[in-house]
């Protein structure tokens, strides 16, 4: 069972962090340069279909594991034990991803204009740092970085 976690954690993160480096390297400086948001909205309107399931998959996957790790789930709040740092990392890393997601899809992206996509570039690239800082995180699991 650890192993198909791992695994769907593993294609789910590959899947949402490949789609945000790609949007933040190629999509946007295009988008920024030709002002033009239906761009930005054809490729979230196409990424979004693989981006989001793959997100609730790691967020389903990722508490699964986290729960292998520390089945006392008090026990990820204890800043004593070197496993709740990296658990506390990843929960900390989704809050703020989920923050930046709510605030674009009921701020920005309704009005989403020529005008206004670099305020949509301030909240892409935050996602993208925080999608390679949840990779760094998963990694340190096992190399210890964060203990």
């Amino acid at each position: 069972m650890y192993g198909t976690l791992l695994l769907l954690h593993i294609l789910a993160a590959t899947i949402w962090t490949g789609g945000h480096i790609v949007l933040s390297v190629v999509i946007l400086p295009k988008v920024l340069r030709e002002k033009s948001p239906e761009q930005l909205l054809s490729f979230e309107s196409v990424y979004e279909k693989i981006g989001m399931p793959a997100l609730i998959v790691q967020v389903i996957t990722g508490l699964m594991l986290a729960h292998r790790l520390l089945p006392d789930v008090s026990q990820w709040f204890n800043l004593n034990n070197p496993v709740a740092h990296g658990i506390l990392a990843k929960l900390l890393l989704l809050g703020l991803t989920f923050a930046f997601a709510l605030d674009a899809r009921f701020r920005v992206i309704p009005v989403l204009s020529k005008d206004n996509l670099v305020d949509m570039a301030w909240h892409i690239i935050p996602v993208t740092l925080l999608s390679v800082l949840f990779v760094f995180v998963g990694v340190s699991f096992r190399t210890g970085w964060l203990y």
